[in-house]
C-alpha cells in the first residue's frame, strides 16, 4: 500500500501546521493551522488550499492553538466533510478560539474599511464567526491513551504533549506501520502542565523544532516575573502582558496568585482582559486530568485576576493611571484588545511590555523584543519607550534539551524523521543535535515537499 507525507505548512517556518498523510487512496490531515508572522506567510492563508478539501477524508488536531487549528473554518467552508478528531479539551477550546478568530477577522476588515488603511476595496475577512461556528460540528473528541478508528483500517492514539490544555502527540497506525506526530511538545517539570509522555515506537516521526537550537533560561520563572512586577510598580508603571489566551494566560495567573499570596509583589490589581482567555481559564477547571493543578489551585488561579468582559471595561483600564498588571491576548501582539493597550502603555518608559513565549518573525512581538523604536498599530506608528522583556522560561515549548529527552523515549530509532515547525536555523540546530546524540539521520522538509514512505 503506497504511503506518502506532504508538508503543507510549518516547513521552514513555525506556523501554519498542516501535514497530509496519504495511505493508499485515503487522505488524513494532521493539524490545520493558520500562517502567522511575515506578510508573505499570512498571504498563504488566502491562497487556495493545496489539496481539494473535499478529497480529505479525516483530520486530527494535536491542539487548539490557531497556528494548528485556525484554518479549519475555511477547510469546511470549501468542502471538507470528514470528522475532526481531537481531545475533549481541544474540542472545548476550539469552540471559543475559532469563533473568536472569525470575529477578529471581521473586525479587522471592518476597521480597515472604516479608516481606509487597506489596498483592497473592500477589505474582506479571511472567514467569519459564522464560518467558525459551522465547523465546530465536525469536532469529534476522543480520550487520551485509547486507540480509536480514524478510517477503516486506520487507528490513532493520543498521548499528553504537555504544551497546553488538551495538547496531544498523535500516533497513527495503518498497514502494520506507525506514524507519529509530536504536535507542539511542552516543558518538563512545570508548575501547571503535565510532562510530555514518551512514545515507544514509530516508523515515521514528524517532530517540532520551535526552540530546536536553544536552551531556555534555567531561572525560576516566578522569581523573574516577581522582580519585573516590583521594578515596574516602583516606577509607578503598568505591566502589560500580551499572552496567548490558552496556556500562557492561565500559567501567568497561577504565578501571580502565588506571588501575591507570598507577599513577593505589591497587592496591585491584576486584570485578565480577554474574553477568550477568561473562557479558557474556566475550561481548565473542567479538565483537571489534563494538568497538574487541583480543583482548588485551578480556582485560585482563576480568581487571581479581575475579568474584564466588555469593551467598555477594557477601555477603562487605559484611563486608570494606577500601577497594575494587564494580561491580554494576543500573545504575539498580532490582534485583539492588547493592541489598544499597546497604544497607551508602549510610549511611556515607566511601563513594561512583558512577553512570555516565542515570537515568530514578522510579528509585533518579535519587533519589540528586537528593539524596534516604533510599531504599527491600526495604521498608525506608535513609539515604544516602555521596557520590553521576554520571559522565555515561561514558554510552553520544549527547548532543544527537552526535545532530545522526549526522543529518548523511543525504544528504537524511527526509520524516517522529519523536523518541522521551526525557523530554518532552529530546525537545522535540532537536526545536528539529534545526529550528535543518537546518530539518527533527520530531514528538514521544505514547504509542499512530498515524501514517499
Amino acid at each position: 500500500m503506497s504511503t506518502s507525507l506532504r508538508f503543507l505548512g510549518a516547513a521552514g517556518t513555525v506556523t501554519g501546521s498542516r501535514h497530509l498523510l496519504t495511505i493508499g487512496n485515503r487522505r488524513i490531515l494532521i493539524d490545520c493551522g493558520l500562517f502567522q508572522g511575515f506578510k508573505q506567510l499570512r498571504l498563504k492563508n488566502w491562497a487556495p488550499f493545496p489539496v481539494d478539501p473535499s478529497e480529505i477524508d479525516a483530520l486530527i488536531l494535536t491542539h487548539a492553538h490557531i497556528d494548528h487549528s485556525g484554518y479549519l473554518p475555511l477547510l469546511v467552508r470549501n468542502g471538507f466533510r470528514g470528522r475532526v478528531f481531537c481531545s475533549a479539551a481541544t474540542r472545548d477550546l476550539c469552540a471559543i478560539l475559532l469563533p473568536d478568530s472569525g470575529f477578529l477577522h471581521e473586525k479587522d476588515a471592518e476597521r480597515a474599511n472604516r479608516y481606509g488603511y487597506t489596498k483592497h476595496k473592500p477589505a474582506l475577512p479571511l472567514y467569519t464567526k459564522a464560518d467558525a461556528e459551522k465547523c465546530l460540528g465536525s469536532l469529534t473528541p476522543r480520550p487520551f491513551h485509547e486507540g480509536f478508528e480514524v478510517l477503516p483500517g486506520v487507528t490513532a492514539t493520543m498521548r499528553w504533549a504537555g504544551h497546553i490544555l488538551g495538547a496531544a502527540t498523535v500516533e497513527v497506525r495503518a498497514g502494520g506501520r506507525t506514524f507519529v506526530f509530536s504536535g507542539d511538545l511542552g516543558r518538563y517539570g512545570t508548575a501547571t502542565m503535565l510532562d510530555p509522555e514518551p512514545v515507544p515506537a514509530a516508523d515515521t516521526l514528524v517532530v517540532e523544532s520551535t526552540y530546536g537550537n536553544r536552551i531556555h533560561d534555567a531561572g525560576d520563572p516566578e522569581d523573574a516575573l516577581g522582580k519585573i512586577v516590583c521594578e515596574t510598580v516602583s516606577r509607578g508603571g503598568t505591566v502589560l502582558i500580551p499572552a496567548f489566551a490558552v496556556g500562557r494566560a492561565q500559567t501567568l495567573m497561577f504565578h501571580l496568585a502565588r506571588l501575591k499570596q507570598q507577599g513577593k509583589i505589591p497587592a496591585i490589581p491584576v486584570f485578565l482582559d480577554s474574553p477568550m482567555a477568561i473562557n479558557a481559564s474556566e475550561i481548565s477547571c473542567v479538565h483537571l486530568a489534563d494538568h497538574r493543578l487541583s480543583a482548588e489551585e485551578c480556582r485560585a488561579a482563576c480568581n487571581a485576576a479581575t475579568y474584564t468582559q466588555t469593551p467598555d471595561e477594557s477601555r477603562a483600564l487605559n484611563k486608570n493611571p494606577m500601577p497594575k498588571a494587564i494580561i491580554s491576548a494576543s500573545g504575539m501582539a498580532t490582534g485583539g484588545r492588547v493592541l489598544h493597550h499597546l497604544k497607551v502603555y508602549a510610549p511611556h518608559d515607566e511601563n513594561t511590555i512583558l512577553f512570555a513565549g516565542f515570537q515568530p518573525g514578522g510579528t509585533r512581538g518579535a519587533a519589540m523584543i528586537g528593539g524596534a523604536g516604533q510599531i504599527k498599530v491600526h495604521g498608525d506608528y506608535i513609539p515604544v519607550r516602555a521596557d520590553v522583556r521576554n520571559l522565555d522560561m515561561l514558554s510552553g515549548h520544549a527547548d532543544q534539551a527537552e526535545i532530545l529527552r522526549w526522543l529518548r523515549g523511543f525504544r528504537e530509532p524511527p526509520s524516517r524523521i522529519f523536523i518541522v515547525h521551526g525557523e530554518p536555523e532552529a530546525s537545522e540546530g535540532l537536526r545536528i543535535a539529534i545526529g550528535d546524540e543518537f546518530g539518527w539521520d533527520c530531514e528538514v522538509p521544505s514547504m509542499f515537499d512530498e515524501e514517499t514512505l
